[in-house]
Order: C-alpha cells, then sequence, then structure tokens
C-alpha cells in the first residue's frame, strides 16, 4: 500500500497567557514532533486521554490548524506550507467528520443545499439535475431516503445528523476522511450503526479513515493500526491484534485496562492508571508518563524514550525493557 497522507516532525505549541501580563514564554506541546502516515485504504485510529493532543494533531492533518514545525503531506502534495488558493485544490481529497453534527451543520440549511455546497465548491456536480441527482445518492449511501433532502437538520435524531455529516464529507469524493469523536455523542446503539457505516464506505469506496476517540472498544473495531498519544508525542504505534493482544507500552495497558473487554482474559494483568496528567505547560524531564507509571526507574525521569520496533508491526517509545534486574 502506498501512504495517502504523511505527517513528518509536527509540532503545535500553543503560548500560555500569564494574568494580566498577556504571553509569556511558556507554552502548551499539544503536538510534539509526531511522525506517522496513513495508508491508501486502512483505518488509522488516534487514541489517548482528553488533552492528549489528537484533536489537534487531526486539525494539522487537515490543515485547520498550521503547524509550528514540521511537514503534512497529502497524496504526494505538500500542504502544511501552501496558501489558501493552492491549499483549496487539494482540498477534495480530505474532509471531515466533527464530534457534533448539529453544531457542524447550518440550521438554516436543507439538506439539499448542505450536500449541494461541496459539490459545487469542488466541481463534483454542475447544474440543479447533476446535483439532486449526486445528493440522492450520497443520501442512499448513508442511508438516508432521498426526500430528505427537502429537510432541515434540526428535523433529523442525532444519528441520522451525523449521517448527513457524513455524506457531506463524501461529497467531494476524497481519499481520506478524519472523523474527530465522531460517535462519541451518540447513543450505544446509534453509535455502533454509525461506526459499522464507516465500515462499510471504507470498504465500498476505498477510503482512508483517521479516527479519533478515547472509546478503545469501538477502536478494536474500527480500525487497521492504533497510534496512542500521550501529552503530545506518540508512546505506542501498532496495528490492531497486536496493540490489543501485546501492548507494549504502559499507558497502552492502562488505556485498554480502563475500557470494558470482551476477552479481559487475552490481556494478561494490566496496572491501571493512578494520578492525574502532568501540567502540559510543566512537562516533567524524560518520559512524560514516568509521572504516572508503576515501572518507571532512574532513565525514565531523565532521558526521552524515542519510538522504536519492538515486534513486527509495533513500535513503542518505552525504557522498561532497559530496567535494571530486581
Amino acid at each position: 500500500m502506498s501512504a495517502i497522507l504523511d505527517v513528518y516532525g509536527l509540532k503545535k505549541h500553543f503560548p500560555v497567557a500569564h494574568g494580566g501580563l498577556g504571553f509569556g514564554r511558556a507554552k502548551v506541546r499539544a503536538v510534539d514532533d509526531v511522525t506517522l502516515s496513513v495508508q491508501a485504504g486502512e483505518t488509522l485510529a488516534i487514541v489517548g486521554e482528553s488533552g492528549c493532543g489528537k484533536s489537534t494533531l487531526g486539525r494539522l492533518m487537515l490543515r485547520l490548524e498550521r503547524p509550528t514545525a514540521g511537514e503534512v503531506w497529502l497524496d504526494g502534495w505538500r500542504i502544511d506550507n501552501v496558501a489558501e488558493p493552492q491549499l483549496r485544490q487539494r482540498r477534495a481529497l480530505i474532509q471531515a467528520v466533527f464530534q457534533d453534527p448539529m453544531s457542524s451543520l447550518n440550521p438554516r440549511m436543507t439538506v439539499r443545499e448542505i450536500l449541494a455546497e461541496p459539490l459545487t465548491n469542488f466541481r463534483v456536480a454542475t447544474g440543479r439535475t447533476a446535483i439532486d441527482a449526486r445528493v440522492a445518492e450520497l443520501l442512499q449511501m448513508v442511508g438516508l431516503p432521498a426526500d430528505a433532502m427537502q429537510r432541515y437538520p434540526h428535523e433529523f435524531s442525532g444519528g441520522q445528523r451525523q449521517r448527513i455529516g457524513v455524506a457531506r464529507a463524501l461529497a467531494a469524493r476524497p481519499k481520506l476522511i478524519v472523523c474527530d469523536e465522531a460517535v462519541s455523542a451518540l447513543d450505544v446503539s446509534i453509535k455502533a450503526q454509525v461506526v459499522n457505516l464507516l465500515g462499510d464506505l471504507k470498504r465500498e469506496l476505498g477510503l482512508a479513515q483517521v479516527f479519533i476517540s478515547h472509546d478503545m472498544a469501538i477502536v478494536e473495531h474500527i480500525s487497521d493500526r492504533v497510534a496512542v498519544m500521550y501529552l503530545g508525542v506518540l508512546v505506542e504505534v501498532a496495528d490492531r491484534p497486536t496493540l490489543f493482544s501485546s501492548p507494549a507500552h504502559p499507558y497502552t495497558r492502562a488505556l485498554l485496562a480502563a475500557a470494558p473487554a470482551s476477552e479481559p482474559s487475552r490481556r494478561g494483568r494490566i496496572v491501571p492508571l493512578r494520578g492525574e496528567p502532568p501540567n502540559p505547560a510543566d512537562l516533567p524531564s524524560g518520559c512524560r508518563f514516568h509521572t504516572r507509571c508503576p515501572h518507571a526507574f532512574d532513565l525514565c525521569r531523565t532521558e526521552v524514550p524515542q519510538l522504536r520496533q519492538r515486534a513486527p508491526g509495533q513500535m513503542a517509545a518505552c525504557h522498561l525493557d532497559l530496567a535494571p534486574a530486581s
């Protein structure tokens, strides 16, 4: 497989305000030197606790945020440093599905108008007849009737509104969609329907997906690979079967321990997380996880671990295999 998206050394730092004195030297390293790829046709899940930087990473991929440093390459084109007119030509390749469909859909527009907008902007269809036909096709793809196009977002349930959001993302015929907590606001049964829809669309259209979530049960169901983030950095990247059966990083193990497990015995003895994450504007030295890690030793407090291969299809940033014998 070839990569549809590559990010290299990606950073996004936000300055921190100090009372009435304005912005000082402190900064939040929301994304800090992340290198990652998304292969054509795969679903890459990005997971971690709230505040770990996964949504900021998604926004950098979409070029909704400009990076502090690093590069973003989309289908062979670098997009992090181009001006908006040139970027507009590439935006059709990557689209987004956001968490709250009610706030991401214009309440004053009908479904037809919502779906026609990207069709017109990206010249996918022109003329009323062609646009209506494509809108009806998009609605059918997401399991909604054609007559839904004359209704407004408030006339639909939360799950139906999210289907409209998916249809809008598909309108430009993208190669990649970024789903940022796209099902977290939905009821359990509706959540499963939307996740299954995303899986069906991936298979039917050969669509690559970045699925940002904190729900490990859903990630296990939908992903091909999983990237685990903690305080702005990647701590583990692995294919789904390996990560869920043999997690290499203590933080990954703790995330799995906190998630409902249909087969808990296969994961062995996992120590849950302790304490709260450090202040993101005042990060600890060495491994950022060492203040909460039950296995931390001296090296963890002084040296930053690098991502390195632990098994085929698995990389982790951890010093644990270098720990002195007890």
